[in-house]
């Protein structure tokens, strides 16, 4: 008797540790908004209302608390480029509409908890994205998960909306953005690293690798922020990686990140066809070696994306 009471002890303590092991990503809905933490610590806000020009995830957090994203302004005298607005995904140039600049709208129809509590929770996002007369262009369905090691992955698909052929442009102005804290960018003192190994804005930008790693001080503190290119996109993208703080990826600028030296490589969209893009987006404290920024890339190709 004695024996089963010390066996069923030990396996309550193992279920116990278990338990405490597994971190958790909650996911809560309301309004126009969707309040993500981990283990019930802040970590975003996914922010969707109709008034907004587009879609984002705003504030982000870094382990501890600390906001790591550039708070979110329309006043032009507060800095440059309001349209960089925390988390987002947009592109200039779908028939010519700068949705990246905010002069198409990007506006959402659905926000549906596939997983609202787990490792990773999940949630699917459909938005339309519309032209001046307000009829969609393309249409996008993104799958978003957030694992408890605060990986974001993106998989998105646009689907052309319309009766008529769709054209993705060449651009820099694109696609899946992060724009951080002034403290955090490389003329503050950040450090910019690729999986090649290339240091600095000037050697990264405009390159195709399959990840970059952008790190800064954040109240003392050090964090980064790493982007995952995916194989199986159909194209290697290129990173728009600057020294202001603005940092994303893009597919679609062939001509525009080497200077000409490639040509204008157009996309197109048939009635009905769809394109798909995967993506990932590390937050993490620590240098890109104590983050072991690569193991988690590998991680997430395992991971399917």
């Amino acid at each position: 008797m004695k024996s089963l009471q010390i066996l069923l002890c030990g396996l309550a303590i193992c279920v116990a540790s278990s338990a405490v092991a597994q971190a958790k990503v909650k996911l809560e809905k309301k309004g126009t908004t969707v309040t993500i933490t981990v283990d019930g610590e802040a970590f975003s806000v996914f922010n969707f209302g109709e008034e907004l020009p587009k879609p984002f995830m705003s504030p982000v957090r870094g382990p501890g608390g600390t906001v790591l994203t550039r708070e979110i302004f329309t006043d032009r005298t507060k800095g440059d480029h309001p349209h960089h607005k925390g988390i987002w995904v947009a592109v200039d140039q779908i028939n010519k509409i700068e949705f990246w600049g905010e002069k198409g709208k990007i506006v959402n129809r659905e926000v549906k908890l596939d997983v609202a509590e787990g490792d990773a929770a999940q949630m699917t996002v459909v938005n339309d994205w519309q032209g001046e007369d307000g009829k969609a262009v393309v249409t996008e369905t993104t799958i978003i998960k957030i694992g408890s090691n605060r990986l974001f992955s993106y998989d998105i698909t646009f689907r052309a909306a319309g009766t008529e052929p769709v054209e993705f442009g060449d651009t820099k102005e694109g696609l899946f953005g992060f724009r951080m804290v002034d403290s955090m960018r490389e003329n503050e003192g950040g450090k910019v690293v690729n999986a090649e190994g290339d240091e600095g804005t000037k050697l990264c930008w405009g390159q195709a690798s399959a990840w970059i790693d952008y790190t800064g001080t954040v109240e003392g503190k050090t964090f980064g922020v790493a982007l995952f290119d995916h194989p199986l996109n159909f194209r290697a993208s290129r990173y728009h990686v600057r020294n202001y703080g603005l940092f994303s990826i893009n597919p679609f600028g062939e001509k525009s990140y080497t200077g000409g030296k490639r040509p204008a490589q157009f996309e197109y969209l048939l009635p009905g066809a769809t394109m798909r893009l995967r993506y990932g987006l590390l937050i993490h404290s620590g240098d890109t070696k104590s983050a072991n920024v690569e193991g988690v890339y590998q991680s997430y190709l395992k991971s399917g994306g």
